[in-house]
Formats: C-alpha cells, structure tokens, sequence
C-alpha cells in the first residue's frame, strides 16, 4: 500500500501530521488536567460547574488548506453543549436511583427530619451530556482575499461515497497518526461516570475520527453520543462524512450482558457500552424508546460536505 507524502511534527504537549499531497495539516493537543486560574476562566464562558476533569486545553483541529475549511473538537465549546438551566422535555433529564427514595423518607407524613435548609444553586445537567459535534472554523485565505463557506447536507443512502466504509476501517491498514485526546471527565458524585474523548486514526487512504461521549449512571442508565468521521484521501471533490447518533438504555439492560455475573467492570469500558447500545441491544429500544428520558439525542443521522 502506497503511502502518502506526510510530514509529522511533534512536541511535549502537541501532535501534528500534514499531508502535503492533499491539503491537511492536523492537530492533536493533549495537555494535563486544567488549572485553577484556566478552571475560573473557563467556568466564567460555559456558565456551569465543571468536571472534576477538565481538560481545558486540549483540542483536535482538521485543516484542510486547499479551501480554508476548519474542524475543531475542543473543550469549552463540548461543555457549552451541557444544558444550563432547568431540564425541559427533550433534554433527557436523569435522577439518580435513590433520589426519590430519598426525598420521601425525608418529606413523607412519618419522617421527623426536617428537610435540610440549601442554598439555591443556579440548575444544569449534572451528567454533563453534550451532543457536541465539533464545530466549523471557517479561515480566510489572507493572501487571495478569498473566503468560503460550507455547509452538511444530508448523505444519500444510495450513494457509497456518502457512507462511512467499516470495511475499510477494519482493515489492518498502517497507521500514520493516532491520538487520543480526552475532554473531560466526571464520578457524578460517586453514581456513575461521564467522560467525552476524540480519537483520530490517519490511514495511507484515510482519515476516521470518532468522539464518543459516554453516561452511565448506577442503576438507572446508559447513553452514548458519537460522533464519527470520515475523509477519503482520494476522494475528488473532498468529501468529508459525518455520523452522528446517540444511544441509550436503563442500566439492567445492559447488565444483563456482562459475561461474568459477578464482574461489573465491563461497565466501565465504553467499548463494551457502546457494542451493547449498537450491536446486542434492538434499536427499538436503544434509540427510540432509550430509558425513557425522552432524549432528543436518540436516532442516527448521516451528512456530507464537498470541500470545493
């Protein structure tokens, strides 16, 4: 298999591989957790408490030079996702197991425990989930005086140059670049975990990214948010697909699939959640009727952009 013209450039926090042949200058930035002074700057823009990891300074940025066209994943932009204020329908609000239980025991007619006095706090979603994408940076070519737009259009299912090609991405193929490069991170209080992470392979006939943000909350739920792409460096004009789909289902259900009664660690592997969610779990559960939250994030969808 050929390999492309390709240039790698690499320092202690920053990766970053150009394909001189094709256009794209690629990115990976993996920082350590942030700290004090970037945690109050950021807490400042996304208006929420953060995650007790927060990898603020970490991003993964696609450039493709021939047209300008700019793709970043980053942080505060992943966080600006999380809703900030009350839970409406659509927003796929969780409790955790107890909650109810709890709130009883303290407030029902044979409880002589007042209910403790709080401190309002302004509302968010506790779980962090985000439908983050990564977004669009569209640059100028200063020295032309030229700028474009781009826009995703939805992919025809007919039309293979539309669809990501799993066939290939399980292929043994080299691999030129890899990065992972995590968001953030949460224990929700000890109920659960939420994490986003981005990964990048970059392949002699590709390049394939998939970010996958992941929920589980202790027995009540599994949700999933991914969001894969891809480029085919011989593609011509560039095309650039997107998938995006989000998943979920109550927490026994997946359970139930643990190859060992006994051994829950499974359940904190997202590649085993996600295989449940996709593979071994019916759609007609994972993303129409999920856990019941009623999630707008549930359901597939497939787009394209002609970077010309």
């Amino acid at each position: 298999m050929a390999t492309p013209p390709h240039q790698l450039y690499e320092s202690p926090n920053t990766r970053s591989i150009e394909l001189s042949s094709s256009g794209w200058f690629i990115t990976a930035s993996t920082n350590p957790i942030s700290n004090t002074s970037e945690l109050d700057a950021l807490h400042e823009a996304v208006g929420i408490p953060l995650p007790e990891m927060t990898f603020g300074n970490n991003h993964l940025t696609l450039e493709h030079r021939p047209s300008g066209w700019k793709y970043i994943f980053s942080t505060q932009e992943a966080l600006r996702g999380v809703k900030n204020g009350e839970m409406e329908d659509g927003d796929g609000g969780v409790k955790v197991e107890y909650a109810d239980a709890w709130l009883k025991s303290r407030t029902g007619p044979s409880s002589a425990l007042p209910m403790p006095k709080t401190v309002p706090t302004k509302p968010y979603d506790w779980t962090y989930t985000t439908m983050y994408q990564g977004h669009t940076e569209t640059s100028s070519e200063e020295s032309s005086g030229k700028s474009s737009t781009f826009s995703w259009t939805p992919s025809n299912p007919q039309n293979p140059s539309h669809q990501i090609p799993l066939a290939e991405l399980t292929r043994p193929d080299p691999i030129l670049f890899y990065a992972e490069i995590p968001l953030f991170e949460d224990e929700l209080h000890d109920n659960g975990s939420s994490a986003l992470l981005v990964r990048i392979r970059v392949m002699p006939t590709c390049i394939f990214i998939l970010s996958r943000f992941v929920l589980r909350v202790d027995g009540v739920l599994f949700r999933t948010y991914d969001t894969r792409m891809y480029h085919s460096l011989t593609s011509s004009p560039p095309l650039v697909v997107r998938e995006t789909s989000g998943w979920e289902a109550p927490y026994d259900m997946v359970k139930n699939f643990l190859p060992k009664r006994n051994d829950l660690t499974p359940l904190t592997d997202p590649t085993f959640i996600g295989k449940i969610l996709s593979n071994d779990l019916p759609t007609s559960i994972t993303q129409h009727e999920g856990a019941k939250t009623g999630w707008r994030g549930l359901g597939r969808k497939v787009e394209y952009i002609a970077l010309a």
